[in-house]
């Protein structure tokens, strides 16, 4: 486990840390800053275009150097949703997939099949943000 406190122009300190590919799991409150986040990550691996909550078509991708991002917002119907769209299949591709709001049951799923994951938790602290890791 590792945590760091940041505000939100030390954020490049927490991407450099960050898995590069696999499966990163954003839990935290609403307005905690995992979309903030998601964003300025895309932004430090190159990619050009400013990535949006995906939270009504669930998923978006992005071309990134020789790889994909594939980011996820499954607030409304959570692993279920993912399993009822046709999502779940995505998480066999190679990439970053970078999930708001990844709840328990694709954690599960995920290590069922041994696919690299992690958690991030974003708690709100003071006027910084305390990203907690659990590898």
């Amino acid at each position: 486990m590792k945590e760091l406190i940041l505000d939100k122009n030390e954020l490049y300190k927490l991407c450099e840390i960050l898995p590069k590919n696999g499966v990163i799991l954003f839990q935290g409150d609403l307005a905690s800053g995992k979309t903030t986040l998601v964003q300025n990550y895309a932004k430090f691996l190159g990619v050009e275009k400013t990535l949006n909550s995906p939270t009504f078509s669930i998923m978006q991708e992005y071309n990134f150097h020789q790889s994909k991002i594939y980011h996820y917002d499954i607030y409304q119907e959570g692993f279920d949703g993912l399993l009822k769209n046709g999502l779940i299949e995505n998480f066999f591709e190679d990439g970053l997939h970078l999930v708001e709001w990844g709840d328990e049951k694709l954690k599960k799923y995920l290590d069922k099949y041994q696919i690299f994951n992690i958690i991030l938790q974003i708690i709100p602290y003071k006027n910084k943000r305390k990203y907690i890791i659990h590898e």
